[in-house]
């Protein structure tokens, strides 16, 4: 008589370690040669530069509103959540800078992104995923026009420009919030206001915060791009590839942030 083999709990939990470390490993191998492939073809002539600024338009355009809201409301939130230990201390004129500090070097950046990457990444990624399933890809390889060139190349580069540009625009609308709520309570001026903002913020604050949100908004196009250009399983891999892509982007823009405030903090 055979003897059945008894399969520990422990050897399954083992077992599917590996293989979702296996997978993990897989996946960030694909993403990198995926990256490579993009940055062979964005120096490549011929440039596609009228779609370029199509995709920048309806990026930037299509998430002013949203962006705008959130960042109106991030301020407000933020002035009204730390007044009451600012005034503990005796300490409400310092309002202005800390609304400075808070929004233009880590809030502003980090939210808009995350906003961006749930709108933008999840946008991009569904509709080359329904071209994918479509077969309107292949259509365009069989035709002699360079799909990657024409759908991946010019959707990261619109979003690593005009992610920082929301980021700025969320950081300006965030501070006039802030100045509303201050005067909630307090009646400041708005030049007086935005005289504190501009005395509390140096230009490597600035600088660096600009900076990680070009990061950003290439991860959330590279991702984005990726998922959707490689879909699969028909009209089911669309809503997977515009998820997975929301969900990597954003993670992708925490760890981003992390090594900036690192990177930053050392230099300081």
């Amino acid at each position: 008589m055979k003897q059945k083999i008894a399969i520990r709990p422990a050897e399954i939990a083992e077992e599917k370690s590996k293989t979702l470390l296996k997978d993990f490993f897989d996946e960030v191998g694909l993403i990198t040669k995926f990256a490579g492939h993009f940055f062979k073809e964005v120096f490549r002539s011929p440039i596609e530069f009228k779609e370029t600024l199509k995709q920048s338009y309806m990026i930037g355009n299509k998430s002013l509103l949203l962006v705008g809201i959130t960042g109106f409301i991030m301020g407000i939130v933020l002035t009204i959540q730390t007044r009451p230990s600012l005034v503990q201390f005796g300490a409400t004129s310092m309002l202005p800078a800390l609304d400075a500090e808070g929004i233009i070097k880590e809030m502003g950046p980090a939210i808009t992104s995350l906003i961006c990457a749930g709108k933008i990444g999840s946008g991009i990624g569904a509709e080359l995923a329904s071209m994918k399933v479509t077969e309107q890809i292949d259509a365009m390889e069989v035709s002699g026009t360079k799909p990657f060139k024409y759908l991946v190349v010019t959707r990261v580069v619109a979003t690593t420009v005009m992610v920082p540009l929301l980021v700025i625009y969320s950081d300006f609308i965030s501070l006039i919030g802030g100045y509303y709520a201050t005067n909630l309570k307090d009646s400041v001026s708005f030049h007086l206001f935005f005289s504190e903002v501009y005395e509390s913020i140096d230009f490597t604050d600035v600088f660096s915060a600009t900076i990680k949100t070009f990061f950003f908004g290439f991860a959330i196009g590279l991702i984005g791009c990726y998922k959707g250009y490689n879909s699969s399983r028909g009209t089911e891999g669309v809503g997977e590839s515009a998820n997975s892509a929301v969900v990597i982007s954003s993670l992708l823009v925490f760890v981003i942030d992390m090594i900036a405030v690192q990177i930053t903090s050392f230099f300081k």
